[in-house]
Order: C-alpha cells, then structure tokens, then sequence
C-alpha cells in the first residue's frame, strides 16, 4: 500500500481516483503547521499540495519514503525544486486543467470591455438608469491581435472566430502551417499594435516578455484599441496602459493580473474605463477539479512506475547514465538557451548531435536540457524537463538527435542547431578539464567562450580598429569587460567577437555599437 498525504484542500471529486485506488491511503490533514508536517511527512510515499503547504528541503529531507509531491495547480514557488531533485523525489504539476477556464474568463473580460457591462451595472444599482454613458462596439468584424497562441491562445482564437473576429497572433513557435490550421494571421508584434481592434496577452512572463507592451507599442496603436491581460502582470506596462488610457490612445482595458497582486494604490484600478478582477482566470469548479484529477492521475502514475508526462524536475535516470551525464546537463541547456537568444524567426526544425563518449549511453536526458534551453528563453517556467519534447511537438517543431563519430579533436562534443523560417543557427560546446562548459564554435567561427552570466555577441567584418572602439565605446559608458574572444575564417573577411561583461549593457548602448560602420548585429545574451 502507498500512503498519500493531501495537506491542502482539494476537490473531493478531482482526487476521487486515488481514493478508488485499490493500492494508496489517502489522508485528508489540512492546515499542518511546518512542525507538523515535518512529524508526518516520513511516514507517506507522495504528497499533494495546492499553494498553502510550504514543501521545504526540511520536509524533503524528513520524508525518507517520498517519491512524489504534486502541486494542483501550475506554479510550483511553494516547493524547494531544487531539494526535491537532489532528493530523488518527483514534482508534478497540472499545466493544462486550467486551459479553458482562463480562455473563457479572456474572452468574458474582452466582451465586459467591448460593451461596458461593469460599469453599466453599477451604475443601475445605484438607482441610475443611463443608456447613453455606455455605448460598445461589437466585435463582429473587428481585429483581435493574440500575443502568444499556446493553449490559452489557441482557444481564445478560436471563440474569437466564432464571434466574426479576424485574428492576428504572434508566437515565437508559430509557423505558417499551423497558423493556417488555426485560421489565423501570422503576425508580428508591430503588425498587431497597428492593425487590431483588441489586443490581448498570453505569453509567460519573462524576460523577453517583461513589458512587451509599452510606451513605443501603444503609439503604434489604433485609436480606441482596448487592451486585455489574463495572463501574467508586467507583460503590459502598466504606467504606459494608464496614460495612453488618459490621452485616449486605449479606449478601454480588462485587466485580471497585475505587476503587484493585490494591486494597493494602483491607478488603473480606479478608471471607469477599466474592467478588473483579482485574477480568477483559473477559478471554476471545473478548473479546480481538472487540476486534482490531472495531478492525482500523476501521482499514480509515479508510484506504480509508470509513465508520466508533468514533472517539473528531471526524471529518474539510471546511476551509470547519470554519472556520464551530469556534466553536461547543465552545458546542454546553456546551449539552447544561447542558440534561442541569437536566433531570429519561428522554430521548425532542432538537430541535436552527440560526439565522443557521449555516443556510448542513452542521450535522451540531455536531449531534453537542451531542449529545455530552447523552449524556456520563450515560454519561462512552463517548460520542464519532462514536457519540453512534448511542448516542442505541440508546437510541431522537428527534433532529431544522432551519435557522430567525428569529434573534432575534443573528448566529448554537442552540436545544437536550429532552423527558423528565416534562418539555420548552430552552437557546439564541450566541456574541457580545469576549464569547465565551453562554447567551442558558433556557425562556422571557431571561438573559445565559457557560457555564463552577460554576454555580448558581435557579429562584424574583420578591419583594423573594430575591436578597439568597441570597448572603447563600452568603456566609456563604465561596462567593464571582463574576457573577449573572436573569431574569424578569413583575414578581412567576416568575424564575431564574444564580450563577458560585468553588468547588462542598455538597449541605447546596444544600438550605438550597432551604429558603427563594420558591425553587423549586436545581441546581447543572458546564460
């Protein structure tokens, strides 16, 4: 018998095939303080959560017989990922049993902005009966621009469709194909602020996405557009949101999510002309329940040793793998994730390729970290160890892997290229004794970099000087430089130059460099 511990309140029906589970105890002990938890916890084989439960590495470490913590729901910030692998203990999580709930509460928040139904009810419960201070607009016919067409995305196009709405979307994974199947526009992010009616966000927050609408996007912007975000705060700026609102540029937003939650002494919460919610995209009862039945159908899997699709960390590998492995974990995702950074246009082809030893064990563990550095420069948190191969085929991105004899001189060589509508990129790395994970060569230039911390790639043609008024400029500006690599195939002929420097380098400084007569592209790369 397993014994299961659910710590937090979770839907009777959701967990209900755990309780029908022949083989598993299930014990319902909710409000556990950490001592408590701590006192029991060795005695069960997995553990559920939702968010209130704090899974520590104390906990991690008192439970001797876990092999499982699942967390209904996405994030996993209550949960130290870190222990739970060293520990050997699997984390699942329940990524897609919210799905049609944030899609709907979208498109719900989009119809409440487009005819003003908050405000309008309000006012008649106030004793007001005013049918001429809200006058909407109908969205037949209109243009909806989507910013990131994942699962959230895709539903939310679809019902857009059924109301007569033209669809613009842009994804870093969309490729003319699928964006024909959906019946969608592929766009980029400046043909949405142009061209649509509504615009609403469906991207993680990351780095590329922090603010992805600002200030330059809201003037590219029609008069009148009406913004909505039930995704993540901070994808929109929201000082930005609030003057174009006050000069008239945005003619009304839906906001459930918001950059500090809750949102004390927000100015857009006060506006007439914005709609919003303490972020409910994922509260239904169908939601909950999808959720508990996702992460408990997990769990079972887990414990009888079978298949499993939703871990947050890496899955089980065998001793002798893992021994060869391990040190190149760690270089197979900073190579994805470099190679993502440099590479322009939409994923459809990965090629993965092995040389040295590491043709002699299953390579499948590392597929999936380079994978993983890949997918998560775009997609942030979503992507795990175990779904990235999954995620990559939903996105119908082509992964093959092969074993090469040829090594080039180094003991153990990967090679990760990509190829994007508009591209082929390709990294190769190793990692050398005394040194560390190296960047051993970028397209067709040799070079000799560690993938770490802030880097600047210059791509430029070989001339006397360059590499000279480059730091010139970088200094001059304080950005202290602290290793520089170049490489070249021919005197006079085309070079990059790698730069670690010792703090993030501003978009301004960036385009200044870009200005100079023999470079021909700057990026800059965070590892």
């Amino acid at each position: 018998m397993y014994k299961v511990l659910i710590s937090d309140p979770l839907s009777e029906f959701g967990i209900q095939k755990l309780l029908d589970a022949p083989d598993v105890e299930v014990v319902r002990q909710t409000n556990l303080s950490p001592s408590d938890l701590l006192a029991v916890i060795g005695e069960y084989d997995a553990l559920l959560v939702r968010s209130q439960t704090q899974v520590t590495a104390e906990v991690l470490a008192a439970g001797k017989r876990l092999k499982a913590v699942g967390r209904a729901g996405v994030g996993v910030d209550n949960i130290d990922i870190d222990a739970a692998t060293k520990a050997g203990v699997v984390v699942i999580n329940a990524p897609d049993g919210n799905t049609i709930s944030t899609a709907e509460h979208s498109f719900a928040m989009l119809m409440a902005v487009a005819r003003n139904i908050p405000q309008a009810h309000k006012k008649l419960t106030d004793g007001i009966w005013d049918r001429k201070s809200f006058q909407g607009v109908e969205l037949n016919n209109k243009v909806l621009g989507i910013l990131g067409l994942g699962r959230i995305g895709t539903e939310v196009a679809k019902r857009a469709k059924a109301f007569g709405m033209s669809v613009l979307a842009y994804d870093p994974f969309l490729t003319e194909e699928r964006a024909q199947k959906l019946g969608v526009t592929n766009a980029t992010v400046d043909d949405i602020c142009m061209q649509a009616d509504f615009i609403t966000v469906h991207t993680p927050l990351t780095k590329e996405t922090r603010h992805l609408i600002s200030s330059r996007e809201f003037a590219k912007m029609k008069d009148g557009v009406r913004i909505i975000n039930c995704a993540r705060g901070g994808i929109i700026d929201e000082k930005a949101l609030y003057e174009a609102i006050l000069t008239g540029k945005v003619a009304g937003a839906a906001l459930d999510v918001f950059e500090q939650e809750p949102p004390v002494d927000n100015p857009l919460v006060g506006l007439p002309q914005v709609v919003t919610t303490p972020h409910l995209g994922a509260s239904t009862v169908e939601a909950q329940e999808n959720v508990a039945i996702d992460v408990s159908d997990e769990i079972l899997k887990v414990l009888r040793g079978q298949p499993f699709k939703n871990a947050v960390n890496l899955p089980s590998i065998p001793a002798h793998v893992l021994e060869r492995l391990q040190p190149y974990f760690t270089l197979g995702e900073q190579l994805g994730n470099f190679l993502a950074q440099v590479t322009v246009g939409s994923i459809q082809e990965i090629a993965i390729t092995y040389s040295g030893e590491l043709t002699e064990v299953d390579i499948s563990p590392l597929t999936r970290t380079v994978l993983k550095g890949i997918l998560s420069f775009r997609l942030g948190e979503e992507v795990n160890y175990v779904n990235a191969p999954l995620l990559a085929k939903a996105r119908e991105i082509a992964v093959t892997e092969q074993k090469s004899s040829q090594n080039r001189g180094f003991m153990n060589l990967l090679t990760v290229s990509i190829k994007t509508n508009l591209q082929t990129r390709t990294v190769a790395g190793t990692r050398l004794n005394g040194y560390g994970a190296r960047i051993v060569k970028i397209d067709d230039f040799a070079i000799d970099v560690a993938p770490e911390g802030y880097l600047l790639y210059v791509h430029h043609n070989d001339r006397p000087g360059v590499i000279g008024r480059v730091g010139t400029i970088l200094g001059s500006n304080e950005v202290n430089i602290a290793t520089m690599q170049v490489g070249r195939r021919d005197i006079g002929g085309e070079a990059i130059m790698m730069l670690s420097v010792d703090k993030p380098v501003s978009a301004e400084l960036l385009d200044t460099l870009g200005e100079l007569s023999e470079i021909k592209s700057v990026t800059q790369i965070e590892l």
